[in-house]
Parts: structure tokens; C-alpha cells; sequence
């Protein structure tokens, strides 16, 4: 009797597993996504970056539209790290504003276009700044004029009052200030006074604006009037620093330049408060983490591509764990293939072919990653695998090559700018 009730318990526990399977998650592919592999047909088999142009351009007006139309953008360089992609959006956008993040991200983008006006997006060493000065005036950009760098405390604008005594060239000076986020910029108006005496009293430094970054504003918990209250906060701090600007240096601040947002957080300002530009890059390509409410309208243009270099038609760990992956292939329909990918362990999601996920068992490889699928969907070497980025600024920079892809054909190979130094 003990011994029947336990193969019934044992044959029940058997059919309850096989019941509870994961479903087959494969199946024929996204026809968009396929055409854009099949685009690549001729490009040497290694990892590139993929632009589908046509929702490229379309995020670009769509863009224009979500953000106020009173409100100027200007292009963050380091979620479009492509002189090709910077300058369509810059004229798309119409505007010569564009975000820089190192020296060489301005001396490049000022060798494209000379006449941009450069605003860079992180406080850097006065020392990098002495570096590119003059190869900004090798590309006849007017570095006085053009370029606001960014400083965040007194002791970095000192650094950048020594630097325009020693070059005896007058520097513009954006401020970055705190208006919550609490990465960096100043956070009292006690230390802003002391700036912007700073300021006043060297006739080689020029206060051009402020910078007040608010992504945190799109990641605050939803409770209830928490976002309303951040938004709230980062308008009365900026306000407030801009009118202790304009008191203390008896200026109205008319040509200042004040930035703010983001792509999560464009959409959050009009011209009725103190900012009056907009910065955005990424959601033109609309990585993953930007599949935000706000940003519903905009669809994805930005993929990795790797070639498929062996396929296995059973997914095998190595000797000493097969009858692991045996019980893994009987419990699970999606790991009975597997594969293995040029290259891989992007911030990226598998994306095509439908149902192809990365092996949790095998682990993630940045040389040849082992990936898993079901039988149902069809693989074979040398075919194309696209990844959906989670973000385009850390990402972009891991390839050399950016494939532009329109209306199912290969248009161009453009060249990422290199990584950020």
C-alpha cells in the first residue's frame, strides 16, 4: 500500500513538472528585424551596430514634437556617439547646440561642425581642457564663444581661472547645480555665491548658463505627489541659483544658456519656468531603458549584430555537467539548440531570432557567448543575431561600425566615435 501511494505520488509529481513547463517561445521572426539581417549580407562577419534610418528619422520628428516647440533641444553626444547620426539630428532639430562629455568628443564633433555650439555635459580637469584648446582652434571653432565648460564647485573654477590666466584666452563658464539628483553640481547657494564672485571678479572667466540635470525625476517612486514634489523642487532650485546669479552680477542673464532634462524628462518642461533648452540623445534610438509612458510614440532603431558561428542541435554543457543540461533539455524546449555568438555580454536582450536567450547555466562571454532556443526556430551558421541595447552611450562605443539599414537595403558604414577617454 505505502509503496503504490508513493509511485502515485511520484508519477503525479512527474506529470505536474511536465505540465509546468516553460511554452516553446520560438517560432518564424519579426519580418522587421529579419530584413534588417538580411541587409547585412555583405558585411564581414564580425559585431556591428545596426540603424533601422526609417524609425531613426521618425523618432526624430516624433521628438520634436513631444518636447515644447519654444524650448531649443540640444543633441547629447554621448547616446549618439556618430558624427553622421549628430549631425542629422542636429539639422533635423535645427539647432547648433550640441552636449560633449571628454575633450575628444569636442574636438570631433567640432571638426564636423565648426560652428556648433559646444556645452559639455560632465565637469572635466582643467588639464583636459588645456589639452584640446588648441586642437578646437585647428577646427576653427571659437572656443570663447563656442564651448561653455562645465564646473561644479569653486575649487574647479579656480582651476579653470588659472588655465585662462596661463592660456590669457577668456573662457566660458556653464554651472552645474544640484536640482536633485545629488550626482554632483552645487548645492547651496552659499557655494554659488562664492562662485559667482569667483566670476565677477575675473574678467577671463564668462558665466555663459547653468546645467541642471533631472533624470532622477522619471525614476522616483509613483506614491502619491512624490514626482509632483521632485518636479516641484528642481524648479524652485533652479530659479532660485539663476536669480542669485542675476542679483550678484547685476545681469539679466538674457543669453545665458539653461539647460535641463533629458530623454526621460523632456516632456516634463515648457516655456513658463527658468530652463530654456532641452537636452536628448538617446531616445532617438530608443534603447531599452527608455520604454518609458512618456516616450511611448518612439520605436527602437538601434540593434547589435553578431554572426552565429556554430549551431547545436542539442544544448550541451561541458564534460562533467551534461546531465545537467540532459535535464534541462527534457524540462525546458527552449534549451534543447544551442549556439554560440561572436562575441557577446552586451548591456543588450536578444531580439532576433524570435525566442534565442542567453544560457544562465553556460554563463555570459564577451568573446563567443553560448546561447539556447527551441527547434522551432530555424538557425544556421553565418546567419545574423540582433541584440536590442539597454542603453546607446556605454554601448555604441564597443564597435567600430555603425550599419545604416533603409528599406530593407544596406545604405552605409558609418564610424563610431572611439571610447570615451
Amino acid at each position: 500500500m505505502i509503496r503504490r501511494r508513493m509511485l502515485w505520488t511520484a508519477a503525479a509529481v512527474a506529470a505536474g513538472a511536465w505540465w509546468l513547463r516553460p511554452a516553446d517561445r520560438g517560432g518564424p521572426p519579426d519580418e522587421r528585424l529579419a530584413a534588417l539581417a538580411r541587409a547585412l549580407a555583405d558585411v564581414p562577419q564580425q559585431p556591428v551596430l545596426v540603424l533601422d534610418r526609417a524609425r531613426w528619422r521618425a523618432n526624430l520628428a516624433r521628438i520634436r514634437r513631444l518636447a515644447h516647440a519654444a524650448l531649443p533641444l540640444r543633441v547629447v553626444a554621448k547616446s549618439l556617439p556618430c558624427a553622421p547620426l549628430l549631425d542629422e539630428a542636429l539639422r533635423v532639430w535645427n539647432t547648433q547646440r550640441a552636449m560633449v562629455f571628454n575633450a575628444r568628443q569636442a574636438e570631433l564633433v567640432a571638426q564636423a561642425r565648426p560652428d556648433a555650439d559646444l556645452l559639455l555635459g560632465k565637469p572635466l580637469p582643467a588639464s583636459a581642457a588645456h589639452g584640446v584648446l588648441p586642437r578646437l582652434a585647428r577646427a576653427r571653432l571659437d572656443a570663447p564663444r563656442q564651448v561653455q565648460w562645465l564646473v561644479d564647485t569653486p575649487e574647479r573654477l579656480a582651476e579653470y581661472r588659472a588655465l585662462a590666466r596661463a592660456q590669457g584666452v577668456p573662457l566660458g563658464i556653464n554651472i552645474e547645480i544640484d536640482v536633485g539628483l545629488h550626482r554632483g553640481g552645487v548645492e547651496s547657494t552659499e557655494m554659488l555665491a562664492a562662485m559667482l564672485d569667483q566670476l565677477r571678479d575675473e574678467p577671463l572667466l564668462l558665466l555663459r548658463g547653468f546645467m541642471g540635470y533631472d533624470a532622477h525625476l522619471a525614476s522616483i517612486p509613483d506614491l502619491p505627489g512624490n514626482r509632483e514634489r521632485a518636479l516641484a523642487h528642481a524648479r524652485e532650485r533652479y530659479a532660485t541659483m539663476v536669480a542669485l546669479a542675476r542679483e550678484r552680477l547685476h545681469t539679466d542673464g538674457r543669453d545665458w544658456t539653461l539647460n535641463t532634462a533629458g530623454s526621460p524628462t523632456l516632456h516634463l518642461h515648457d516655456d513658463q519656468h527658468t530652463p530654456n533648452e532641452l537636452a536628448v540623445g538617446s531616445a532617438a534610438v530608443k534603447p531599452s531603458h527608455f520604454d518609458l509612458p512618456s516616450l511611448a510614440e518612439l520605436e527602437p532603431a538601434l540593434f547589435i549584430a553578431t554572426p552565429i558561428l556554430k549551431v547545436m542541435e542539442r544544448f550541451r554543457l561541458p564534460v562533467g555537467a551534461e546531465p545537467i543540461s540532459d535535464a534541462v533539455r527534457w524540462w525546458d524546449v527552449n534549451q534543447r539548440q544551442g549556439l554560440a555568438i561572436h562575441g557577446g555580454h552586451w548591456l543588450a536582450d536578444p531580439v532576433h531570432p524570435q525566442g534565442v536567450a542567453s544560457s544562465g547555466l553556460y554563463g555570459p562571454s564577451s568573446n563567443q557567448q553560448v546561447m539556447v532556443a527551441s527547434p522551432s526556430t530555424p538557425l544556421a551558421v553565418g546567419d545574423w543575431m540582433l541584440w536590442r541595447p539597454w542603453q546607446s552611450e556605454a554601448v555604441m562605443t564597443q564597435f567600430d561600425t555603425l550599419c545604416v539599414v533603409d528599406d530593407g537595403k544596406l545604405q552605409a558604414q558609418w564610424p563610431v566615435m572611439p571610447v570615451n577617454p
